[in-house]
């Protein structure tokens, strides 16, 4: 009996060396328990009033315990979220004065960025603070401290502030409910237990996608409905992105990538580029492998999530990238940033004070010459750009949009200029895209010869990795762009071809960004600036140094299967949309005794791959 009661005890209770994942068996059997109940709940002819309230309230029960499974006690920042955004949009719905709605829709937009601030940002802006005024300004968690006078205890680290799992994702969620509440998309949600199911739904909860309110909230009110077809697509979701996790991240991780980005100076110049090929297909797997299991879930209890992923790796370049990957945030950012901030039309201040305080604090925090020296060349090209040509204003204003848009959605990934390089840099890819369409060939081959010069020059003047790297792609896309303009234009093996290398210029070009991204992740905010510049350039001090072609088959064939699970997994990924669908049904449409056989046999070959310590789902940070 005592053995009883301290198993339900760890079960019951929350454990931060062991969240509840879908990895885990117990997250299978937490759902299979709860499947149970709200089959015998929510099943029915017709959805009664009662019956609705009863299913959304079950699942928000459930949900806010899976968030405690989770997070501990920041289950109270959710329920405080959640309290906030149903009494605002109520309030909102009721009142008939326009001031007092933007007054309360602002009061909301406001509070939740505020709650996220503290949080995620709290070492950042006190780093930020202590580097321009010299001072030694230390993060105290006051939420700690009023929770050990209240309950007269020391538990709580004031020293430390914890950063919520999935609060970007929520906060997110819960501003675009009371936005859309404000423009009349939406009428308000007046039951709070509908309400709190729909901030709170956990299978996408800690890693989305992020489910907007106008997509959602009118499925609270339909009744359960779930065809054998629609059976068979959710376990084959679920399938999927256990695979994608357990198969493709969690090994390439633990097998290759971790290994060079731990130590990139012992590792030779190929071991890095690779590292950063290979970490690409691990963090889309493992993002896209989570919100597969959430769709699946999902469906299974009569729900649809929103396609966060579209074969993001098929993009010819990083405008289509970013459309076709994390699609819920890319929607978010364009619907409530990029087009408030003026979007294609027009830019104000707001976009320009936005851009100026970001390169600024940037420039001033990294104490580099040369990034101080490009943000003054870009500030000076703006200014007389806006002075003189203002024919070219809108244009310009549509690029500072872009930029603004892509450096905030970088710092909503983390809270270090890592982050906002990364963003900075994906900004400037879709920007000289922008620019590289609307000129003719000529330009092209000009543009590239003239950078390719430039570089060589400049590489024999100082000596840098960086320089050499550049210069190398540089030679290779001239070379490459100059054959393929001198092939027949109208043969298909030729437009073939631009498809081919487009797409593997794009993907190489993501990859690199992703160098800042990956150096910061899983640190502690007061250190992942320091050691993601470093490891980044230790990364590009060997990729831009002599490269030994004798010892690349050597390494692949040390490295087999890594190298072989990402051979696999882009080539499944480049297949046609339409034979994906094609098996998706095929499965669905298997008999039951035989999906039973197929799945058991899956689960002994994800078991095969289990990992002695389960890797965290990569976006659970963010």
């Amino acid at each position: 009996m005592k053995d009883l009661l301290t198993y339900l005890s760890q079960l019951l209770n929350f454990n931060s060396s062991h969240p509840l994942l879908f990895t885990q068996i117990h997250f299978w059997a937490f759902f299979l328990i709860v499947y149970l109940f709200y089959a015998f709940i929510a099943t029915g002819r017709t959805l009664t009033h009662h019956r609705r309230v009863c299913r959304n309230g079950y699942l928000f029960i459930v949900s806010l315990f899976f968030y405690y499974k989770t997070s501990g006690l920041f289950v109270l920042l959710l329920v405080f979220s959640t309290l906030l955004g149903w009494l605002l949009g109520i309030r909102m719905d009721h009142s008939t004065s326009e001031p007092r709605r933007k007054l309360l829709a602002s009061i909301g937009v406001v509070v939740n960025l505020l709650v996220l601030c503290y949080f995620k940002y709290a070492y950042f802006f006190t780093d930020i603070y202590n580097a321009t005024f010299g001072s030694d300004v230390h993060v105290i968690n006051h939420l700690a401290r009023w929770g050990n006078a209240v309950f007269h205890t020391d538990r709580f680290d004031a020293a430390v502030i914890i950063l919520p799992v999935g609060i970007s994702f929520f906060t997110f969620q819960n501003i675009s409910y009371i936005v859309d509440v404000y423009k009349r998309k939406i009428a308000h949600v007046s039951n709070i237990l509908d309400f709190g199911f729909y901030t709170s739904f956990f299978p996408q909860l800690v890693a989305g996608p992020i489910i907007r309110a106008d997509q959602f909230v009118p499925q609270l009110y339909k009744p359960f409905f779930l065809s054998r077809r629609q059976f068979g697509i959710a376990i084959f979701w679920i399938l999927n992105g256990l695979v994608k996790k357990l198969v493709l991240s969690d090994y390439l991780a633990v097998n290759f990538v971790d290994r060079v980005f731990d130590n990139p100076a012992l590792c030779t110049p190929f071991e890095n580029f690779s590292a950063l090929m290979l970490y690409s297909m691990q963090v889309y797997a493992d993002f896209s492998g989570y919100t597969d299991i959430a769709i699946g879930v999902a469906m299974l209890m009569g729900f649809y999530l929103p396609l966060n992923f579209r074969s993001p790796y098929k993009a010819q370049n990083p405008t289509e990238f970013w459309r076709r990957w994390h699609i819920s945030l890319s929607n978010w950012l364009r619907d409530y940033l990029y087009i408030p901030l003026g979007g294609n039309r027009t830019s104000g201040w707001l976009s320009y004070t936005l851009l100026a305080a970001i390169m600024a604090i940037a420039a001033f925090r990294l104490h580099s010459t040369v990034f101080t020296i490009a943000v003054i060349i870009v500030a000076v090209v703006i200014a007389v750009f806006y002075v003189f040509f203002p024919a070219r204003r809108r244009n310009l204003g549509t690029n500072v949009n872009n930029m603004d848009t892509m450096l905030l959605g970088g710092l909503w990934h983390g809270a270090s200029f890592n982050f906002i390089t990364w963003g900075g840099l994906n900004g400037l890819g879709i920007l000289v895209y922008k620019w590289w369409r609307k000129r003719g060939w000529i330009t092209h081959i000009l543009t590239l010869a003239i950078t390719t010069i430039v570089l060589l020059v400049f590489k024999n003047i100082f000596s840098s990795p960086l320089l050499n790297m550049l210069f190398a792609i540089s030679l290779i896309c001239m070379i490459v762009y100059t054959v393929l303009n001198f092939m027949p234009q109208t043969s298909r093996y030729t437009k073939k071809s631009w498809t081919a290398w487009f797409t593997l210029l794009t993907f190489v070009f993501i990859s690199f960004t992703r160098l800042f991204f990956r150096s910061g992740s899983n640190l502690d905010p007061a250190e992942a600036n320091e050691v993601a510049w470093l490891t980044a350039s230790l990364m590009v001090g060997q990729i831009g140094s002599h490269w030994n072609l004798a010892q690349i088959p050597q390494i692949i064939g040390a490295y087999w299967m890594p190298f072989l699970l990402f051979a696999l997994g882009m080539t499944i990924h480049w297949l046609p949309e339409r034979f994906k669908r094609r098996y998706r049904l095929w499965f669905a449409a298997m008999p039951l005794w035989a999906m039973v056989i197929f799945v058991l046999a899956m689960v002994f070959v994800l078991y095969q791959f289990v990992t002695a310590d389960l890797q965290p789902f990569i976006y659970f940070q963010f």
